[in-house]
């Protein structure tokens, strides 16, 4: 007896559920990209500990020099994995000249970073800076400063993948709004940094002080400056006609002008003229310096903007 045919149908099924996303700062796909990423510094400022800068005291980087055990958040790239397969354990190997370098982050929290997306674009760069750091095996602080002698809210000294919750929790819970100057803010981080490598200034740099003085300390401590100054569209190219109240978002105090457009040419000499200082004091001290617009997104000020000017790589 023949069987009847029966004609099966081909379903197929689409999976709609995605990955979550580890931090609401980053997408998953940037955040991928960052962790290949690392910073480039101009010198080599490190310390006496392992990591994946040269040390520039001669010898050859890629000198074998011993092993260690495996610890939760080393970089498994590192790991030899033939003693691996014999031993069931890993331990990594260590290579000679190859110092620690220590990255230390600060966010400029104070009130004038709230305007146009400012103090958002900093927190994601902080998260990326710390990334590269982390997945680079150095040491990794991040530092805020907001209301003047509170003290600076801090993470530091973190090290390994493992840290990045730690630097992702710290970065998402902070709030922008106080009155803090720069150069104090920088001055405040200074008190409680210890460790050579590169600083990261995160900030519009909109201040009536001098920030001279804070670069010469960044850079008597053996810190290399990374200088990002995040300035909102409007404030790039200011379009305002007429009789106009300007009011100070840190000091509250406000100043009256009439005809306003006639004084833009000095606003942007003004503007130009900030930005000129900042990238010579920073190129003075062998540091680096950059204006941006918070209106670039991260992936592009990251993939585009750094990568070519050679900050990261």
């Amino acid at each position: 007896m023949q069987r009847p045919f029966r004609r099966c149908r081909a379903f197929s099924m689409e999976l709609t559920s995605s990955k979550p996303r580890l931090t609401g700062l980053l997408s998953n796909e940037t955040l991928a990209r960052v962790e290949r990423m690392r910073l480039v510094p101009n010198r080599r400022r490190t310390n006496r500990a392992q990591g994946e800068h040269l040390s520039g005291k001669g010898g050859t980087s890629i000198e074998f020099s011993d092993y260690r055990d495996y610890v939760a958040g080393d970089d498994i790239r590192r790991v030899d994995w033939n003693i691996f397969a014999r031993l069931q354990r890993p331990y990594l190997k260590l290579y000679s000249h190859e110092e620690e370098m220590h990255v230390t982050v600060l966010v400029d929290a104070s009130s004038s970073m709230r305007s146009e997306e400012k103090f958002d674009r900093a927190r994601q760069l902080a998260a990326a800076f710390s990334v590269m750091g982390l997945m680079g095996g150095e040491r990794v602080s991040v530092f805020a400063c907001n209301h003047s002698g509170a003290g600076p809210e801090m993470e530091t000294r973190m090290a390994g993948r493992v840290s990045t919750r730690r630097v992702f929790r710290f970065l998402e819970n902070l709030e922008p709004g106080g009155d803090v100057p720069v150069e104090h803010a920088i001055e405040s981080m200074l008190r409680l940094h210890h460790g050579r490598g590169i600083a990261i200034v995160l900030s519009d740099f909109l201040t009536f002080g001098d920030v001279s003085r804070s670069f010469n300390l960044l850079y008597s401590a053996g810190l290399e400056l990374f200088a990002l100054q995040l300035l909102g569209p409007s404030e790039i190219d200011p379009e305002i006609t007429g009789d106009v109240r300007f009011v100070d978002s840190e000091t509250g105090d406000a100043l009256d002008i009439s005809s306003a457009g006639e004084l833009l040419g000095l606003y942007h000499e003004h503007r130009l003229g900030l930005e000129q200082f900042l990238g010579e004091q920073s190129r003075k001290r062998n540091g680096r310096f950059v204006s941006l617009s918070s209106g670039k997104s991260v992936e592009r000020i990251l993939f585009e903007t750094l990568l070519r000017q050679g900050w990261v790589q």
